[in-house]
């Protein structure tokens, strides 16, 4: 677990960063994390903020060990905490099933079990995205603007 932070003021960063095993376990992990490091940073359980960021945190590590698992690679949780946002990446080992771009998702089957989770997190997000990871796999990253 690698946790970092400047100074306090205006200007600090945070950075939290762990790398979880691809299994259902890592992602509630992952999610129970989060949540734990968003304390510390002064988002305690129940703002607005903690709420928004455990629904997308959920999602995007369930999204990463269901569709982004790829055996004997874990997936990695980076939360960065700079100038009034809260940006989550996710990054598996997967090149192929790429998420859509943000204002690409399909419109869910409305009798489907599952397929409402990246609906969920373009709702709770600013702004989110799809990355390429060099040299494979992908980062999925959301920021959660703390002005709301």
């Amino acid at each position: 677990m690698r946790s970092t932070s400047a100074p306090e003021g205006a200007g600090a960063v945070r950075l939290f960063t762990q790398r979880f095993s691809s299994t259902r376990l890592g992602a509630r992990l992952a999610r129970h994390l989060a949540l734990h490091q968003l304390e510390r940073w002064g988002h305690p359980h129940g703002t607005a903020v903690s709420d928004a960021a455990a629904l997308v945190v959920a999602e995007l590590a369930v999204n990463a060990v269901t569709h982004g698992r790829v055996p004997g690679r874990d997936f990695e949780l980076r939360l960065v905490l700079a100038c009034g946002t809260l940006r989550v990446e996710m990054t598996d080992a997967r090149d192929e099933r790429r998420p859509p771009q943000p204002g690409g998702l399909p419109a869910p089957d409305p009798y489907a079990e599952s397929g409402r989770g990246l609906h969920l997190v373009e709702a709770l997000a600013d702004r989110w995205e799809v990355l390429d990871r060099l040299p494979v796999g992908k980062t999925v990253a959301a920021e959660l603007d703390l002005t709301r």
